[in-house]
């Protein structure tokens, strides 16, 4: 199958993993990098050029070229949600890359821009929208809707029958219980457990171990 040819808009390191995961895995080629013109400060990456985003629709013509943002979760996802929007309103269509190695059940919903790594366990009856990131190894419990423009991290558990809300983001081993609601905007810090619903534009905060009074030297007896 010939492959067609993909703009990852970004030059981060999740542009570079993106690079890597839709040369490999997908029928696209990824020929260039675009980027803010106020941001650009190279006009190479890994052997590819980077060009201005505003100039990117006289360059690689959107009826040869799809488009992937690769930004995370700048301003609750604004910036990647602003970027693909703009990319869209130029013609272009939006690339989704779901990986081999994620398990997505057979009558799953997946809105347009979504990005799936690996080990992500996606069960039945769920729904994705649109503008969506889920990083390695989540699980996402049956029956559970994920609304617009969400970012979840690694290792976080949705458990069945739960609606997250628009623009927010989940941290790494956070654990939303059975039935909850997560509001709009909402901010969910490393390691947090939600067991009943929040509302909109909320931010929880992780907690951060407080070291012992005892050094780990003296505690494991080294030295002695």
């Amino acid at each position: 199958m010939e492959k067609r040819k993909l703009v990852i808009v970004g030059a981060s390191a999740f542009a570079e993993i993106a690079r890597e995961y839709f040369d490999v895995d997908t029928h696209y080629q990824v020929v260039a990098f675009a980027v803010e013109a106020s941001y650009l400060t190279r006009n190479e990456l890994h052997g590819l050029p980077v060009v201005a985003f505003e100039q990117l629709d006289a360059l690689y013509p959107p009826q040869e070229h799809d488009v992937f943002v690769a930004a995370v979760y700048t301003q609750l996802n604004r910036l990647r949600t602003r970027l693909a929007g703009e990319a869209k309103g130029k013609g272009y269509r939006l690339a989704s890359y779901v990986s081999p190695r994620a398990f997505v059940w057979r009558n799953v919903k997946l809105g347009e821009h979504v990005f799936i790594f690996e080990d992500n366990t996606v069960q039945p009856f769920v729904e994705i929208g649109d503008n969506v990131v889920l990083w390695s190894g989540n699980h996402i419990g049956h029956h559970s809707k994920l609304r617009d423009n969400l970012f979840v991290s690694s290792h976080v558990v949705i458990s069945g029958f739960c609606d997250i809300g628009e623009n927010s983001f989940l941290g790494v081993n956070a654990a939303i219980a059975n039935n909850v609601t997560i509001g709009r905007d909402n901010w969910v810090g490393p390691g947090v457990t939600l067991m009943k619903n929040t509302e909109p534009d909320t931010l929880f905060k992780a907690a951060h171990a407080e070291p012992a009074k005892v050094p780990a030297t003296r505690f494991f007896k080294v030295g002695q």
